[in-house]
């Protein structure tokens, strides 16, 4: 029979003899960051290490590339303590949209409870996480990171019960309510047909938005019910759109080879830029269509993310001359 290893558990401070110094600054690595990103659920974007926000001072900055909001990731390589949660609640009370992402070696029962109640009465303008970091190893073999959700906030209830409550409140028209029918329906499609792009929460509109690595940059699903076409996109916003896009333009035939078939790539716009490809089904609108459309808009975004990710992280303006 294969002879099997044994898991063994390494010592945080085996690795990491300071927070400061050691965890903190391989937390910040883009490889480790992406480790965090895949536990969260949030692609994060690098701002800064022991980085000051108004008055505030973070251990780890960072954006959330989808809603383009701040990130507070705190550290401790012990058990979580009393002098933490008050600063995180610190963070959360002066800033109007944050993240708060709280690290350490253990969670304590009553700081678990503590996030779990901070997430029941605040919006989804402010989020707390709560994760425990472990070390594991077989053998003689490196020690392996190991992020653990302790505590964080119920995004799909929220979303479910206020999707309810406007059902019931008759706030959705019925072309509002297929949009969130469909986004719903999609969800479910690209959790089994994607293992790049995260499923979001959906919402009664014509798009659906993605994270790819970089703020002002992202991987879009859109509908039109009038054409009766569906669309996987990169969507480029804010002020550094254009620059974004020419750089992107440099590598097309490649990106265009990478991908196996041509894209659109649109300028028009006064200020954003697409690159999409987009197909036509017969009626947009009918559910039984619903998981023929999915599964190719599942397989767009994967590819779209699979050729654009690793060139989006590398994009820097400043590579652009001046105009």
């Amino acid at each position: 029979m294969t002879e099997l290893g044994r898991l063994e558990k390494v010592d945080l401070r085996y690795v990491w003899q300071s927070e400061a110094l050691d965890f903190t600054p391989w937390l910040a690595r883009e490889d480790n960051l992406d480790l965090l990103s895949d536990a969260l659920g949030i692609e994060l974007e690098l701002e800064g290490v022991e980085q000051n926000v108004g008055p505030f001072r973070a251990d780890i900055l960072c954006k959330d590339t989808l809603s383009d909001r701040w990130v507070l990731i705190e550290n401790q390589l012990e058990r979580t303590d009393h002098t933490h949660l008050g600063q995180l609640i610190t963070y959360a009370a002066g800033l109007d949209a944050v993240t708060i992402v709280w690290i350490a070696a253990r969670v304590a029962e009553e700081h678990r409870a503590a996030i779990d109640w901070l997430n029941e009465i605040t919006d989804t303008n402010v989020r707390f996480f709560a994760l425990e970091v472990e070390l594991w190893r077989i053998g003689s073999s490196p020690a392996a990171p190991k992020f653990n959700m302790i505590s964080g906030p119920n995004d799909w209830s929220r979303t479910t019960s206020n999707a309810k409550k406007a059902i019931e409140d008759r706030t959705l028209t019925e072309p509002r309510q297929m949009l969130l029918d469909y986004w719903t329906a999609f969800g479910h499609a690209l959790s089994t047909q994607s293992r790049r792009v995260r499923a979001v929460k959906p919402l009664a509109q014509n798009w659906i938005t993605h994270g790819v690595g970089k703020s002002g940059v992202h991987i879009n699903g859109v509908l039109n019910r009038r054409e009766s076409w569906v669309r996987g996109e990169i969507y480029l916003t804010g002020t550094t759109a254009s620059a974004y896009f020419e750089l992107l333009q440099i590598d097309r035939h490649e990106i265009e080879a990478e991908l196996g078939q041509p894209l659109v790539w649109y300028d028009g716009a006064a200020k954003d830029r697409r690159i999409y490809v987009q197909k036509h089904f017969p009626d947009v609108a009918n559910p039984s269509s619903w998981p023929e459309q999915h599964l190719w808009l599942a397989e767009t975004l994967d590819s779209l993310h699979r050729v654009f990710h690793d060139r989006v992280r590398k994009l820097d303006p400043s590579m652009i001359g001046p105009d």
